[in-house]
């Protein structure tokens, strides 16, 4: 935006240096026309009309003979300052044009900034602003509207696994001759509600956290393979309840420098997205190449193909591919934005395809974040 603001400045500028310029070749100009007519009617007059005594335009011209440097300089005079006046005259309306275009610049509307020929740049760099700053407003407003309808959706989805976990231990409580087997029953369902009431929880916590906090690195150098293979183990109950096996194509003992416990965290979103959105009896597939300096990720899962208006948006913040807030696997849409907020202070890149019920996401990571490299 600032670079814009300087480009607009710029144009402005060199509108009114233009202007100036021409006011002053206008004044040249005017000055040597002057003078050739001036001092070319003066010889013609002299030399060559013959002019009778008592005639008014004689009387005249003897005035001119007399004193016509001081009759050429009031002559000059009252023209320099009608060329001097029209150019003041423009500048002035150049300053309205433009101040008319800041007040529709700066209003919340599409309507376009449109200004004189000679403002053509200043009005194209001027709605090129305008655009953005709408663009971004808009953004800004949605992705507050989405947090705050998450919030509100949020604090009401905690009352349904609160009421379930306080519903069960109050059976088991007051139940005094309930058999083990419902016991075991009752308090299995009390601590899957209450392991989802954490996780709702926790995503109070990350819409703290990301809303008013800047994330840094800390960087260290890092097994990467050891890493993967880690994250995936522990997914494997919740893979065998959703009958999900691993494809893994990790090489062997791969380092890497980066801030471990934030790319832990953009590999538990994407594997977490991977399982929620996969297919029952499915594979999802972590596969990693590398060359000298950068290492490339794919996460791939078997599931719905995703459009293309929504694959465009997930790495927005707050926005999630599944809207029913019924859905178990429903969260504050912050895990993809919050990736791609992580790969980015890496230096890396982070993307979304899908097809043909696949889904992939890529990660392209430089394999030093301390190093510029440029992909």
């Amino acid at each position: 935006m600032r670079k814009e603001n300087r480009k607009t400045h710029t144009a402005t500028g060199d509108v009114f240096r233009l202007t100036i310029g021409r006011l002053v070749v206008a004044e040249v100009v005017y000055t040597v026309v002057l003078l050739i007519l001036y001092f070319g009617a003066y010889w013609v007059c002299s030399r060559v009309i013959v002019w009778q005594g008592n005639e008014w335009f004689y009387q005249l011209m003897t005035r001119v003979f007399n004193d016509p440097v001081f009759l050429f300089f009031i002559i000059w005079l009252i023209g320099a300052v009608v060329v001097v006046f029209i150019h003041v005259y423009r500048i002035t309306r150049y300053f309205q044009d433009i101040t008319s275009a800041v007040r529709t610049m700066i209003a919340e509307d599409d309507t376009l900034i449109t200004l004189p020929t000679t403002l053509k740049q200043v009005e194209l760099q001027m709605n090129q602003l305008k655009s953005e700053s709408v663009r971004n407003f808009r953004a800004a407003k949605d992705a507050e509207q989405r947090k705050n309808d998450l919030i509100v959706y949020l604090a009401h989805d905690l009352k349904t696994p609160l009421t379930s976990v306080i519903g069960y231990l109050t059976l088991l409580r007051d139940e005094k001759e309930i058999s083990l087997e419902l016991q075991e029953k009752y308090s299995g369902i009390a601590l899957n509600k209450a392991l989802r009431l954490e996780e709702l929880i926790n995503e109070f916590f990350d819409i703290t956290r990301f809303s008013l906090t800047h994330l840094t690195l800390e960087p260290e150098t890092v097994n990467l393979t050891r890493m993967l293979e880690q994250i995936t183990f522990e997914f494997n109950p919740t893979l065998a309840e959703k009958g999900l096996v691993w494809d893994l194509s990790l090489p062997q003992d791969m380092e890497i420098i980066c801030d471990p416990d934030k790319l832990q965290r953009v590999f538990d979103n994407l594997i977490r997205n991977a399982v929620n959105y996969s297919y029952q009896n499915s594979t999802i597939s972590v596969i990693v190449d590398y060359a000298e300096d950068v290492v490339i990720l794919r996460f791939i899962n078997s599931g719905r193909t995703i459009p293309a208006e929504k694959l465009n948006r997930l790495f927005e913040q707050f926005y999630r591919m599944d809207s029913s807030r019924a859905s178990e696997t429903g969260g504050a849409g912050l895990g993809l934005a919050i990736a791609k907020e992580i790969v980015t202070l890496h230096g890396g890149l982070i993307k979304a395809e899908s097809a043909d019920e696949k889904v992939v996401f890529s990660v392209l990571l430089p394999r030093d974040c301390k190093k510029n490299v440029r992909f």
